[in-house]
């Protein structure tokens, strides 16, 4: 089994998926990440001094030239203060109270094929519903700063997912749930032989 090690954040087709649904909301995040910036008055050497993200990289995100992965973009919205889920939604906000599947964004990692559907309506409410499939081998490590402002729960719909939090290690089959603890550096592994899917439930501190 080959095992993929993410140290910068669903192979097979999604039919709901369509290319130009995900360039739009790469589109999205390029210019949330600007915006972001820019409110806060930070050249893009401060924006990379505060996340550990190069300014190369950051620069080729806003110009849409590069498709950040998770963990960049975990670190991105650490710096910016925000959670990693929040920095997406802002981009995704529409204020549609209903969003069938087929009109729900998906955002996939460039680098590991981890997939991100936002099941909520982009409302900008309180709670928000994320499902998630990890690829075989995959790891991906999120910092503390990434669940610094919400209480999350995991729930497993499929396959095994292998969750650290700090140094606490869970084995999450099909139907298990667990509720996350105190913002702690966290990684999530699939070291089974199948997709992993789970859905994330979201709600700010």
């Amino acid at each position: 089994m080959n095992e993929l090690t993410v140290s910068s954040p669903f192979s097979g087709s999604d039919p709901f998926m369509s290319e130009s649904s995900a360039i739009d909301l790469t589109e999205a995040i390029s210019s949330r990440v600007k915006t972001e910036r820019e409110a806060r008055n930070w050249s893009l050497s401060e924006l990379a001094e505060r996340s550990g993200v190069s300014k190369a990289m950051i620069s080729k995100i806003e110009r849409g030239e590069a498709s950040p992965t998770a963990t960049v973009l975990g670190r991105l919205s650490g710096a910016f203060g925000l959670t990693l889920s929040t920095l997406l939604a802002l981009a995704e906000q529409s204020g549609e109270r209903l969003v069938r599947r087929a009109g729900q964004p998906v955002w996939q990692d460039p680098e590991t094929g981890y997939t991100r559907r936002r099941i909520s309506p982009p409302t900008g409410g309180v709670l928000e519903l994320l499902e998630i499939e990890l690829p075989v081998g995959v790891r991906v490590p999120y910092p503390p700063d990434a669940f610094a402002f919400q209480h999350q729960q995991i729930w497993v719909t499929r396959g095994v997912l292998t969750f650290r939090e700090g140094r606490q290690v869970y084995q999450l089959a099909e139907g298990d749930c667990l509720q996350l603890g105190a913002p702690l550096e966290c990684e999530f592994f699939n070291g089974g032989n199948t997709v992993c899917r789970y859905v994330v439930g979201l709600v700010r501190r």
